[in-house]
């Protein structure tokens, strides 16, 4: 790699022995971009399954100064950067003939607005909001999206009620009939993004990497050299995202080595990821924001559990499975424990946000140049209803999105309405898809660059 005096090219690498690495925006790459300096807009998409009680969740008064319900709480200190929606539907969501199988149909639709086909092994649905973007935005990035997880990831056999596994277990569809799985291990996950990109089966590069040494101990030299052309401000930002990508590589081996000393005779652990659900969580979260970071790509989805997940949640006291628990008849006790439920998923969410606002992005912050989504295809987990939903849209969208509002739409208003407006937003060009009949208004457009 070779340093000059005058800028640094936005994709600048550090590379040795198999490992790429990518870096942050600095103030020494800005020269480069005076020509474009306005940021580009970064798209997420965070899903949870079951439905939500919404009595809990649904905000009270419209437009500014809204007040949040007891499960949003988490959110309001991010007031300024957020807009609740209530009313969009995901109307394909519902049987329309094909009888049971709510929790399929939601996990295929939140993204595509698409009924899925009834089948376990013949499956179609439709192209999603995120593969959209991916097509137009993957020409900047070097990865296209990433489609990210906490639960299984296996798209075959049967799920629900005559529907294949491809409809609860992912959102991201490529095309009609190319759903896309989850990556649900940190460490895979953590190879991608420092790898050859795209590549997942580098080797090499992993068997080094499982010697647990650092990957920036492979970069340390070029790290040196770039280090000692850089003013301090972005000395700073250099350190502080190693200091991350170090943090994090950390907690993986942490998890490998606790997963490696179990004895589990019955079932087998899957590779680095660790045992509590809030910090599996967080340390795919903490790898999302990192994609960001580096601008290795622009687009990426999680989803918190799988649609129809029955995981039990010991830790804040839950012991029952949450797609039992949903189905609570009124019952007052189950009913809490949901809702317990739906309050870590937010605060899970919140603590994404807080990455991303303390990252910082040129002049700003990740939060302030992105749009992340947040919410589910169900509403009501008992009567698996799919109209208001409940929906929040988190971000600045660099300087697209108004936030501290709620917005309430008619019944039925297609959530793929605001999957338009967030493409746009992020410079995507889409008329229509799936079901979607219009756009929803974000706030003040501005021109944006894709460089």
């Amino acid at each position: 790699m070779i340093v000059t005096k005058k800028s640094l090219p936005r994709r600048t690498f550090l590379r040795g022995m198999g490992v790429t690495m990518a870096l942050p925006l600095l103030d020494a790459m800005t020269p480069a971009l005076a020509a474009n300096a306005k940021p580009v807009v970064r798209l997420g998409f965070v899903y949870v399954p079951n439905g939500i009680i919404m009595e809990h969740w649904r905000p009270t008064g419209e437009g500014a100064g809204f007040q949040f319900g007891s499960t949003m709480k988490p959110l309001e200190v991010f007031r300024d950067q957020l807009q609740v929606f209530s009313g969009l539907a995901q109307v394909q969501g519902r049987a329309l003939g094909d009888g049971a199988g709510d929790h399929a149909r939601a996990g295929a639709t939140w993204l595509t607005g698409v009924h899925p086909k009834k089948s376990e092994i013949t499956i179609r649905c439709g192209i999603s909001a995120d593969q959209i973007a991916a097509r137009e935005l993957s020409k900047y990035t070097q990865i296209g999206s990433m489609e990210l997880g906490i639960e299984s990831n296996q798209l075959a056999g049967g799920c629900d009620s005559g529907y294949s596994c491809a409809y609860t277990n992912t959102m991201s569809w490529r095309g009609d009939t190319t759903p896309l799985p989850v990556e649900n291990n940190p460490r895979a996950i953590f190879e991608r993004l420092f790898g050859d990109g795209e590549s997942t089966d580098a080797k090499a590069r992993l068997a080094i990497l499982n010697k647990q040494r650092s990957i920036l101990d492979y970069v340390n030299g070029n790290l040196k050299r770039l280090n000692g052309t850089l003013g301090k401000s972005d000395q700073t930002k250099l350190n502080e995202y190693t200091d991350a990508v170090r943090d994090i590589e950390r907690r993986i081996q942490k998890a490998e080595q606790q997963n490696s000393a179990m004895k589990l005779p019955v079932m087998e652990r899957p590779t680095a990821v660790p045992e509590e659900f809030e910090d599996h969580v967080r340390m795919v979260m903490d790898l999302h924001v990192l994609a960001y970071q580096t601008d290795l790509t622009r687009v990426v989805s999680l989803m918190m559990a799988r649609e129809g997940s029955n995981r039990p949640y010991r830790n804040i006291g839950v012991s029952d499975g949450h797609h039992n628990l949903t189905h609570h008849q009124n019952e007052a006790d189950k009913i809490a424990k949901v809702t317990k439920i739906n309050e870590v998923h937010v605060k899970m969410f919140a603590y994404l946000l807080e990455r991303m606002k303390a990252t910082p992005d040129g002049d700003s912050n990740l939060l302030e140049n992105s749009l992340v989504l947040y919410g589910s295809s169900i509403s009501d987990g008992n009567l698996h209803t799919h109209h208001d939903l409940p929906i929040v849209l988190a971000g600045g969208g660099a300087g697209q999105s108004k936030g501290n509002r709620h917005v309430v739409y008619p019944k039925d208003t297609p959530l793929n309405n605001l999957l338009v407006s967030m493409l746009e937003a992020a410079s995507v060009p889409v008329e229509k898809f799936g079901d979607s009949t219009g756009k929803i208004e974000l706030g003040k457009s501005v021109q944006l660059s894709k460089v």
